[in-house]
């Protein structure tokens, strides 16, 4: 997100980037401290917890859709979300997640607070968690792709390659996050996804990891490792409605963007 405000240099607004390092969002103190000094009018809330400190502010707090029921019909949408238990593998996370949600209309309904939330489907790209062990699909893939290119062994996936996920670029994520900070005006959460057709398999995934690696050597996919959810196909109709000709940066060339700061910047990402 900082690189694409760093890009549009926006008239009339200033960005302040806040990570763990300049404020322990933790302490009420520290937190207190930070919005008194920089007075936000707008918050994204993409950390554990936020204060709502000073009037007239606006709020958007980021799900997954990791809160939706797990029987369900597809594609699923923004109004799904309460209609049925989670998984069970996702169970705490998901109703504490959907409390969000909660909050947000009764913050609204009592305070008129202007609070909202975006549920993205499977962000990748530059700046991601690369670490094999708690990394997401695409950043493990990429991890492993690159350690078998320099080791000269085969690229091992686990599982079949065949569930199938939508894969959003993470530049695309903070210019759609940053549309629904100034011109979103819905309580209710919006899906920010690339469209159902946009859908891709873990197979289809992995080759274009090893497309943009330059990998040459073999890739299997290991079988006996399980698949996990077939698919959590969502729709995208919402967002349309409002952002009928948004682009998607096409998954190819997010893919290889991805891969290129990843080695050029091998010795200091998460991994």
């Amino acid at each position: 997100m900082e690189e694409f405000i760093n890009e549009e240099k926006p008239e009339g607004e200033i960005w302040h980037f806040v990570g763990s390092k300049s404020c322990d969002l933790t302490s009420l103190d520290e937190t207190r401290r930070l919005f008194q000094r920089v007075k936000p009018t707008h918050v994204i809330h993409l950390a554990a917890f936020v204060g709502g400190l000073f009037a007239n502010m606006k709020l958007v707090s980021c799900l997954s859709t990791c809160i939706f029921p797990d029987k369900t019909t597809y594609p699923i949408d923004e109004t799904m979300v309460h209609l049925g238990p989670p998984h069970h593998s996702n169970e705490g996370y998901a109703y504490a997640k959907r409390l969000v949600d909660v909050q947000n209309r009764m913050y609204n309904k009592q305070y008129g607070c202007n609070f909202t939330s975006v549920i993205p489907t499977n962000i990748f790209g530059k700046h991601d968690n690369f670490d094999m062990a708690t990394g997401h699909v695409i950043p493990n893939l990429i991890h492993k792709c690159y350690l078998a290119k320099q080791s000269q062994t085969p690229f091992v996936v686990w599982g079949s390659g065949s569930p199938r996920r939508q894969f959003i670029y993470n530049l695309d994520m903070a210019r759609l996050i940053v549309w629904v900070m100034r011109e979103y005006k819905e309580i209710d959460p919006i899906i920010l996804s690339v469209g159902e057709e946009e859908e891709v398999s873990i197979h289809e995934a992995a080759l274009a990891v090893a497309r943009a690696m330059d990998f040459k050597g073999e890739v299997i996919f290991d079988k006996s490792k399980a698949d996990g959810q077939f698919k959590k196909t969502a729709s995208n109709a919402k967002l349309r409605s409002y952002l009928k000709t948004f682009e998607f940066t096409p998954f190819e060339e997010a893919m290889k963007a991805t891969c290129k700061w990843f080695i050029e910047n091998y010795a200091t990402v998460r991994k």
